[in-house]
């Protein structure tokens, strides 16, 4: 006897995808989560410090709008949609200094010069670390730019350990939209509906291959065994043991798990304390070429929806190192950035307003960003995703997804595809 059809764990946007998905199909599911909320990295928060507006603290964008499955639900179920390409203005530095209108159209066609250069590697090589792009473009000025970009910032990775080949399997185009009142908002108010979700549960060992196939899992607040498993974790989690699975995964799965490893992406808030807007329009991304004077990215959304704050991104290495070094260190480190471009006028904007920093990497039931994948093991995210136990025990989130890698699409697309598996297995 079995308590439910499939236990899932993990109430973030993989588990309810899939939940969703069974529920559709007439098969009962229930979701564990370790957490006390829904969602995930899907989090959207009110803090005291930037006056109770809603913040998403990690997922922001509805990626690729026309082809997002999220979109469609967020239409269906009349939700305001913000055209965030739209409304936003960008300014991008040479050191201190605006770049002119010639650089800045220089720097727009070296995205495709950069994709060019890195489909011509793989195409010789088979895979390569993104690394190897800007090397082979060393006389284009915006090539460690771009690497910067699409490695630390976006990717949570060192371009030097990052496949070049992951990164354009999950290279997504279309406009990115933002639900307004926050993306886990969204996920709280849409995706939870008529769903068995159980929070606060940690699940500490999953026994699988029991009578018929079946899953048991084991919480603190007792067992529970089910026909199917799902297992909807992030690869951080995964890859640190603290969730046991008897008997030991096959190597093919932990070998997916080693191959993709998490990336650390922080956000940094700085609200200010007058009335000086540094000179740029409301809702404006700053960026600064990468070179001997910023050899790190951090970009900045300065006045989002004409708020008084600014948002820098720090990814890779580098926001590891941050984290290590506490809080002081990652606000000490944007307003350092910060006066490079603005002088010192920084300084009593911002140096003693209040702050919001997110700590991925502190979280354990996270700890980190988004997965990447090693160079040469590209294809880890579909093996991550292949039945075990015929069926019975799944795996699915943003990492075992393409093209869709790291984003709220890739998690529930994955959830669904799993929970399709499942129902296969099941006989329905």
């Amino acid at each position: 006897m079995t308590d439910t059809d499939c236990v899932i764990v993990g109430a973030g946007v993989a588990g309810l995808g899939a939940a969703a998905a069974l529920r559709q199909a007439g098969r009962t599911a229930v979701v564990v989560e370790a957490s006390p909320r829904v969602g995930g990295r899907a989090w959207t928060a009110y803090p005291e410090a930037l006056g109770h507006v809603w913040f998403d603290m990690g997922a922001v964008w509805f990626h690729d709008a026309e082809n997002n499955p999220l979109t469609a639900i967020a239409r269906t179920a009349g939700d305001t949609l913000l055209r965030s390409d739209e409304i936003r203005k960008e300014r991008t530095f040479i050191g201190s200094r605006q770049a002119t209108d010639a650089e800045l159209q220089d720097y727009q066609s070296a995205w495709s010069r950069y994709e060019a250069a890195t489909d011509a590697l793989l195409a010789r090589h088979g895979d390569v670390p993104l690394a190897e792009i800007a090397r082979a473009l060393p006389g284009d000025p915006w090539s460690r730019t771009i690497e910067a970009w699409e490695g630390p910032v976006i990717c949570a990775v060192d371009a030097q350990d990052f496949s070049a080949r992951d990164w354009r399997n999950n290279a997504l185009n279309g406009v990115n939209l933002v639900p307004e009142g926050g993306i886990g908002s969204f996920v709280r108010r849409r995706l939870t509906q008529g769903l068995d979700i159980r929070l606060d549960m940690p699940v500490r060992r999953v026994r699988w291959g029991g009578p018929n196939g079946s899953v048991s899992i084991e919480t603190d607040a007792g067992a529970l065994t089910a026909a199917t498993c799902i297992i909807t974790v992030s690869t951080g989690v995964l890859g640190s043991g603290a969730l046991r699975f008897d008997p030991a995964l096959p190597a093919r799965v932990t070998e997916a798990i080693d191959a993709l490893p998490m990336g650390l992406a922080n956000k940094i808030v700085l609200r200010a304390t007058g009335p000086d807007r540094l000179d740029l329009p409301l809702h404006c991304s700053v960026d600064v070429m990468v070179n001997e004077a910023h050899p790190v990215l951090m970009p900045f959304q300065c006045w989002p929806f004409g708020r008084d704050y600014v948002q820098a991104w720090i990814g890779g290495s580098t926001a590891w190192d941050l984290a290590r070094d506490g809080d002081a260190a990652s606000i000490d480190y944007a307003l350092s950035y910060l006066r490079s471009l603005f002088g010192g006028r920084v300084d009593g904007l911002f140096r003693h307003g209040p702050t919001v920093l997110t700590h991925w990497h502190a979280d354990p039931w996270v700890r980190g960003a988004y997965c990447y994948a090693r160079p040469g093991a590209s294809g880890a995210r579909e093996a991550l995703g292949e039945p075990v136990s015929d069926g019975h025990l799944m795996f699915a989130g943003e990492a075992c997804n393409t093209p869709y890698a790291g984003t709220v699409a890739g998690a529930w697309i994955s959830g669904q595809k799993a929970a399709k598996t499942v129902l296969a297995t099941l006989g329905g």
